[in-house]
């Protein structure tokens, strides 16, 4: 195992390492683990959510659910596919709790494209794309999964993770050379 160097958390070697100490209760392979993949969590929550404030809930309820869930975790995928799962699930939830103030969720990705007009007619492209390609756009494109892992997230078949990332493409494509319509 590890030692901490200078006050600074160990670094576990691997995924098995640190599943291993999450499973004993180290609470340095849990800020590990966090530091590893919060911001990648917090990236999907805020597409899915719309709202940093509700995004920075769900990512600390995935982490909740990952500290009460760690021991049932059959390492079938990696740790952060797991998460993530565990993730849109936690937004999924969120998604079908009625707002106290009423408001329509909406999902602003102007920030991630490179210039203003461009982050404008993306945003209001991917609204308008179905919400299935939407996602497997963002988790394959925006967040650099592979294919085997969008699956996995989305429990669909890794073809249809293909299929739908082409018609994605496809459709922001059309609606963005033809201005929508």
């Amino acid at each position: 195992m590890s030692v901490p160097i200078a006050g600074k958390p160990a670094a576990f070697a691997g995924d098995d390492e640190l599943l291993a100490a999450c499973r004993r209760g180290d609470v340095r392979a849990y800020e590990q683990l966090y530091a590893s993949h919060a911001g990648r969590l917090k990236s999907i929550a805020l597409h899915m959510l719309g709202n940093r404030q509700d995004a920075e809930d769900a990512v600390q309820e995935t982490f909740l659910k990952v500290f009460r869930g760690v021991n049932g975790f059959q390492g079938q995928s990696a740790i952060g596919t797991w998460m993530c799962r565990i993730l849109i699930n936690t937004c999924y939830d969120a998604l079908r709790k009625p707002r106290p103030d009423g408001e329509n969720v909406t999902v602003d990705l102007v920030s991630k494209a490179p210039s203003a007009p461009l982050r404008v007619a993306l945003d209001s492209a991917l609204k308008k794309v179905s919400p299935n390609y939407r996602m497997v756009f963002w988790l394959f494109e925006v967040e650099g999964y592979r294919h085997s892992e969008v699956a996995q997230i989305l429990q669909v078949p890794e073809g249809t993770s293909k299929a739908w990332l082409f018609e994605a493409k496809r459709e922001l494509r059309r609606l963005l050379t033809e201005g929508g319509q």
